[in-house]
């Protein structure tokens, strides 16, 4: 059952999915369409998931479970997994790669491989006060506060 997102509690599990190039506002109409579609028949054991998502920067995608409702289980999470995959299938686009690092330079947001990324760390490119996307956090509260954060920070810290 599709809510919207404000009205979700701060601890609902939320999923990142970042594209690995920004989506036309085209795409990204499309892509909430399909997407509130989908929520409006996810379950878990046959109950609805009380769900909903956010897109950010045209380029994430930020799936959040109220689990007050009902949990999300393997099968509920596997089936928001394959939509993901189609949906990489349909815009040829990246969501799943977990070894790719977006970050803001200046108002840009750019979008590197984790191999790219940390020699950009090495010749200096990019600092410990780069902001980076953690999309590692669990919560809504935690995507709140933690999201966006410098990289000393947050796991990136490990390349300065």
């Amino acid at each position: 059952m599709y809510v919207p997102f404000d009205t979700l509690p701060l601890h609902s599990r939320i999923w990142i999915y970042q594209s690995n190039r920004k989506l036309s506002d085209e795409e990204v109409t499309a892509i909430e369409a399909a997407t509130k579609e989908f929520l409006e028949g996810w379950s878990a054991h046959g109950q609805s998931l009380e769900a909903s998502f956010k897109m950010e920067y045209n380029r994430f995608i930020i799936i959040a479970v109220n689990q007050d409702v009902q949990a999300a289980t393997g099968c509920s999470i596997d089936a928001s997994v394959q939509f993901i995959q189609n949906l990489e299938q349909k815009y040829q686009i990246d969501l799943l790669d977990k070894m790719n690092v977006t970050f803001k330079l200046g108002e840009h947001i750019a979008h590197k491989t984790l191999i790219e990324f940390k020699k950009m760390a090495k010749e200096k490119a990019v600092s410990a006060n780069t902001i980076v996307f953690n999309n590692l956090v669990n919560t809504i509260e935690e995507w709140e506060d933690f999201w966006m954060v410098p990289a000393s920070e947050s796991w990136h810290n490990r390349f300065f």
